[in-house]
């Protein structure tokens, strides 16, 4: 005779594995898709700083203490006063989300080699990102929105500062400067690290991307 308490076990059984697969296949895609949406919504949200066009409009740049910079499309500027050096950079956010800008930093003068069709490279595009502990903090809130302009503005008002002799000197001397900016959505996230140049040319200062760190994804490279 047939043992049905054991066949009925055994297809109880079989049941309920089968049962699990199903869940843990709805699951397992569940998530995918749920990652799929999280990363689309990231890149919504992610900003891209370039140089600004040399067509794009020329913008206004206050400092404290009453200093006024006139900032063209694709220029910076670098001014060293008796008592401050300005700096200011004008700045295109090129990704879908708004730049918060979080900090800054500079090494002073840049090595830059000419290369063919007027082409430059920067010897500082090789090796690892600084760490946000290295940028210096924003006396006040920077934002660029997407797909529009903006500005990067920093000023040194001590003489005893490092970097402030550092990028004085390069001034004297018509070096190129660099300068990376920190800075992150309007959440606070997907934190980037963008490297400038900033050349001088006939025409006063010019801004330079040379490249981008993602700090909490792979970048595209």
């Amino acid at each position: 005779m047939a043992d049905w308490v054991t066949i009925s076990s055994l297809a109880t059984a079989g049941g309920t594995l089968a049962l699990a697969g199903a869940t843990y296949a709805s699951v397992r895609s569940s998530n995918r898709t749920a990652r799929l949406a999280e990363l689309a919504l990231q890149e919504q949200r992610r900003p891209v700083l370039m140089h600004s066009n040399d067509d794009d409009r020329t913008q206004a740049v206050s400092f404290g203490g009453g200093h006024q910079m006139s900032l063209a499309g694709g220029c910076a500027a670098v001014e060293v006063e008796a008592d401050a050096v300005y700096m200011a950079a004008s700045l295109r956010n090129v990704g879908e989300g708004i730049a918060v800008l979080q900090g800054w930093r500079s090494d002073g003068a840049a090595t830059i080699e000419a290369g063919p069709q007027g082409r430059w490279r920067e010897s500082l595009v090789k090796g690892q990102p600084p760490t946000p502990e290295d940028f210096r903090p924003l006396m006040r809130d920077q934002y660029v929105p997407s797909g529009d302009l903006g500005f990067w503005q920093a000023a040194l008002r001590d003489p005893a500062d490092p970097i402030y002799g550092l990028i004085a000197d390069a001034v004297a001397e018509e070096r190129p400067l660099s300068l990376d900016l920190l800075y992150t959505d309007q959440v606070g996230g997907q934190r980037t690290i963008s490297r400038f140049a900033l050349l001088l040319s006939e025409d006063g200062w010019r801004a330079a991307i040379a490249r981008h760190w993602y700090l909490d994804a792979d970048a595209p490279r």
